[in-house]
Order: structure tokens, then C-alpha cells, then sequence
């Protein structure tokens, strides 16, 4: 995200952006149930199930996107930004529960023998406007996450990608069926859960370094970019932590030339605005020493 846009303006565009997104996300999920009762078919039923996540997926976000407010308070000295983390691992938590859903279903079906399927072609017709609203969404959704840096925008917009190409399979399956192969919605059914599988797995792997305290930045470009300030002659235990281009929290030690207070503070307040100019919205602490003082790892080992 641009040091620009104000932390309010950040949320109120997520928001904007996850009203949206529902609205067009339920009315894909209408046309998908509607559509998959009119055929009988399990893959489209299992593809409905995965638009109901969608729309959850929404609300969950416009919850976390209240609550995920950057400024610090009392209670929340560091801000409130991983709550939108939490937000996106609540994708992966919903991916993986429409993922046994389906898997559940396509197993009880092949138990129990397949069930014929009454495919017309205004079904066929409605299951390609639903692929083209999903597509509509799902870029746009990471168009506008990925210029605010919002992980939520862009955590939903992958599970939109996944209803994209599982869309693409169910479509695939019902033109197979409508050729005489019923057997082939259920056997669609099993990639449109492999798919919901990974879409968790990406969204889950995406979010999970930032709610570990994950490193940030790399040590050796802080300290190069540190080592640039006139008076600094070391700075050393560098650790970062926090998601680049929102907020970052940098703690470090410097060894500065100046032994008198002032001078030493003038140093960190130059260090402080190179670093953000670097790397965005960060808060700093520094620990001053000095000259005397020898340490010869920038990092953690």
C-alpha cells in the first residue's frame, strides 16, 4: 500500500470493495443452486457450496476489516492489523470445510449409483454468465488488493480464482453429461475438491509467516540502508517484523559517532525517515551505543 492512503481510506476501499463483492458473490451462488436443482447435478450442487464460502468469505471480511484498525490504542499498543490475518486464515478454515462437503458427497453418490441429470441448454448458458461474474470479481478484487497491500483482498481473490476454474470443470462435466456420460459429474466432482484444497493451502501459507512474527525485511538491506546515514558506524541484533508496504516494526541496536545525547538522537530521527522512505509505513526502535562498542553480527543467528 502507498504511504498515501490513510489508514481510514485503506479500510473504507476494502470495504467498498467486500459489500461489492457479496452482492455479486450471493448472486452467483442464487444462479448456481437454482441451476444445479433444475439438472441434479452433484459437481454444480458442490460448486454452489463453494460460492456459499465465497459469500461468508465476504462477511467474515467486512467483520475483520472493522476490527483491523492500524492505529494503536491501550489495549493494542501495536495496532490492530492482524486481525485481518485471522480474517484470511477464517478463507482457508471455510475452504477446507466446502473441500470435505464435496468429497463427502461424490463418495455417497459413487456408493450409491449415479443419479440421471436433466441438462437443457439455458443451463449451460446460465453456468457461463456465473463464470463471467466470477472473473469479473475475482480481478477486480485483486486488482484493488494488490495496489492497497490488503492480504484479505487478495486471500479472497484467490478463493475466487479457484470458483473460476472449478466452474470451468463443472461446466466441462455437465457438456460431458449432456453427451450421455452422467458418470462424468461425479467424477468432476473430485478435482473441484483438490482445487478448493489448494486454494486453502495458498491463502493459509500466505498469511501464517505474518501471525509468527515472520521476518519482514531482510536484516542485511536494513543495515545497508542504515549505514548510509552520515554518523552511524554500526548497527547490529536487526530484527523486523509485520507486513511490508502496511506496517513494519524494526528493532535494532546502532553504534553512532556522537557521544552526547542530542547529536545521538539527531542520528536515529535521520535512520528513522530513511527507513520509511525505504520501506514504507514502519515504527522503530533503536537502541544507541557507544563507539567504543563492537559487535560483529547484524542479525540474530
Amino acid at each position: 500500500m502507498s504511504t498515501e492512503v490513510s489508514g481510514a481510506s485503506y479500510r473504507s476501499e476494502v470495504r467498498q470493495v467486500l459489500l461489492i463483492t457479496l452482492f455479486l458473490n450471493l448472486l452467483v451462488m442464487v444462479l448456481k443452486v437454482c441451476v444445479g436443482f433444475w439438472t441434479g447435478s452433484l459437481s454444480l450442487l458442490a460448486d454452489a457450496l463453494h460460492s456459499v464460502t465465497d459469500s461468508a468469505n465476504n462477511i467474515l471480511g467486512l467483520v475483520t476489516n472493522h476490527l483491523a484498525s492500524p492505529e494503536p490504542d491501550r489495549e493494542h499498543p501495536y495496532g490492530h492489523q492482524k486481525y485481518e490475518a485471522i480474517g484470511a486464515l477464517g478463507v482457508a478454515a471455510f475452504l477446507g470445510i466446502a473441500c470435505f462437503e464435496i468429497l463427502t458427497g461424490a463418495f455417497e453418490r459413487l456408493l450409491a449409483g449415479a443419479t440421471p441429470i436433466t441438462l437443457t441448454p439455458p443451463a449451460l448458458w446460465i453456468m457461463l454468465v456465473v463464470l463471467g461474474i466470477n472473473i469479473l470479481v475475482a480481478f477486480y478484487e485483486r486488482r484493488v488488493g494488490i495496489r492497497l497491500g490488503s492480504k484479505l483482498l487478495i486471500a479472497d481473490a484467490h478463493h475466487t480464482m479457484s470458483d473460476i476454474w472449478i466452474t470451468i470443470v463443472v461446466i466441462a462435466g455437465l457438456i460431458g453429461v449432456w453427451r450421455g456420460l452422467d458418470w462424468l459429474d461425479i467424477v468432476m466432482a473430485l478435482p473441484v475438491a483438490i482445487l478448493v484444497l489448494h486454494s486453502g493451502w495458498v491463502v493459509l501459507s500466505a498469511n501464517l509467516p505474518w501471525l509468527v512474527d515472520e521476518m519482514a525485511i531482510a536484516p542485511e538491506a536494513i543495515h545497508r540502508e542504515v549505514m548510509q546515514v552520515s554518523g552511524v558506524l554500526n548497527c547490529h541484533s536487526i530484527a523486523s517484523r509485520g507486513l511490508l508496504g502496511r506496517q513494519v516494526f524494526i528493532d535494532m541496536h546502532l553504534i553512532v559517532e556522537p557521544e552526547d545525547v542530542v547529536s545521538a538522537h539527531d542520528i536515529t530521527e535521520v535512520v528513522e525517515q530513511r527507513l520509511e522512505q525505504a520501506f514504507g509505513p514502519i515504527r522503530v526502535t533503536i537502541h544507541v551505543e557507544p563507539p567504543n562498542y563492537r559487535e560483529e553480527h547484524i542479525s540474530y543467528r
